[in-house]
Order: C-alpha cells, then sequence, then structure tokens
C-alpha cells in the first residue's frame, strides 16, 4: 500500500470518528480503514473525549482490535438499536450501491448495516467506480456442501465463479460463520445491483453477496490535493 492511500486512509478514518458521539451504539466496520476508525474511537475514549459507547463488531479480527483498545462490545442479539455504524468498502458507485466482502466479511457487516439508523461509508479516492464488479470480483457466501451447485448457477446467471483460497493455509479461506467464498465475475460489471442482489441470495446454497444496495446514507472519500489529505463527502448521483 503506497504512502499516499495511507494517508486518505487516516484522514477519512479521522473524519469518520468525528461524528460518533458519546452515548451511541456504534457498528465497527472490517478492514483497514475501518481498523484505523477503530483506533481513533479506542484513543478517544481513553483520553475521555468519548464515554459510554457500545461497539458492535462485524469481524472477528474487528472485536479483537475493539477489546485490545477497551472499547466496551455487545452482539448483535444483545443491544436494541446501533445508532451510527462506520464501514469501508471495496467498490463504490455513483449511487452509493457497494460491493464488500473483501475480507469474507460482508454477512456480519451487512447485518450490522441494515440495523444502523445511519451507515457511513469511509473509503480512499480508489475505491470510486463508476460501474461495480469490473475491478473487484463479487463475494459470494455459500455452505460448503452446496459450492458446486451454486458455482453452476452463477454460470447459468453470467457470473465466473471460483473458489476462494486462502492465502498462508492449504486449503480455502473459512468465513467466520464457517462458509465458503465464491468470488464471482460477470462480463461488463454490474449494471443493476438491486436485482442481482435478491437473485443471487435466492439460490439454494448462498448464505450472502457482497452487494450492499440501497443502505448508504453517506460516503467519505479519502483524497490528497497537492500533497495534503483531506477528506470530501461525496454526493450522491
Amino acid at each position: 500500500m503506497s504512502d499516499l492511500q495511507d494517508r486518505m486512509k487516516q484522514a477519512v478514518a479521522e473524519a469518520a470518528v468525528e461524528q460518533i458521539q458519546s452515548g451511541m451504539v456504534v457498528g465497527l466496520g472490517s478492514g483497514s480503514t475501518a481498523a484505523l476508525m477503530i483506533q481513533g474511537l479506542g484513543a478517544k475514549l481513553k483520553r475521555g473525549e468519548l464515554s459510554d459507547i457500545v461497539g458492535v463488531t462485524t469481524s472477528f479480527q474487528g472485536e479483537v482490535l475493539a477489546a485490545e483498545l477497551g472499547i466496551p462490545l455487545k452482539s448483535l442479539n444483545a443491544i436494541e438499536r446501533i445508532d451510527l455504524a462506520i464501514d469501508g468498502a471495496d467498490e463504490v458507485d455513483p449511487s452509493f450501491q457497494l460491493i464488500k466482502g473483501g475480507g469474507a466479511c460482508h454477512v456480519q457487516e451487512k447485518l450490522v448495516a441494515r440495523r444502523a439508523e445511519r451507515f457511513v461509508v469511509v473509503v480512499d479516492a480508489t475505491k470510486l467506480v463508476d460501474t461495480l464488479n469490473l475491478g473487484f470480483l463479487l463475494p459470494v457466501e455459500v455452505l460448503p456442501g452446496a459450492w458446486r451447485q451454486v458455482q453452476a448457477e452463477l454460470a447459468a446467471l453470467g457470473g465466473n465463479a471460483d473458489l476462494r483460497m486462502a492465502v498462508r493455509k492449504a486449503g480455502p479461506v473459512v468465513t467466520d460463520q464457517g462458509n465458503l467464498v465464491l468470488d464471482v465475475k460477470f462480463a461488463g460489471g454490474i449494471t443493476d445491483p438491486v436485482a442481482l442482489e435478491k437473485e443471487i441470495n435466492n439460490l439454494p446454497g448462498v448464505l450472502e453477496n457482497g452487494l450492499f444496495v440501497n443502505l448508504t446514507d453517506q460516503v467519505l472519500v479519502g483524497e490528497i490535493h497537492d500533497g495534503v489529505p483531506g477528506v470530501r463527502d461525496l454526493v450522491k448521483r
């Protein structure tokens, strides 16, 4: 990752933390930018600038980080509301539709985003695209015993799906739910994410896919102008 991208991520993470107020239940997202946001929240709690915060994490990785920073946590089933959820994205299109799931956490991420009163997405400028899936594969979480069947069904929909393999272990990536992930490429990208999200989720054996449609309230974009990092509040089209 380049130094410029690191600086964009840091700037947008800090801007997101500024939206958190004392007394909030906060959805804590996954990924590198969300991790910086969690670190910023932990620092504010330690300094006494925020209090009475409860976090709801979207991954085991985020849970470990938040616990190390002393952020009080509760499970999704133990809370009545989520005031604000903050998470990253792998791709964001002009109408605020997303692809998420690069870290295979999209099931819990979508549950938290759906539950939140406000869902704020934090990304660096490299994540903005005109059409989803041209540059990033769509993750689909599937039951282990059904991945070949789902792979064939996705092919019938025009999607080329490959089983995601682990990098530092033998065998496939296994999600926090104990399932597998198919990464899917559609020729020409995804032009109707609303319809496709439902179509894929209706396939037997699919738990959830990485299309996040009509969930995002705000997108904060980290950018570099004249060597200085800044944050843009993206305008929805």
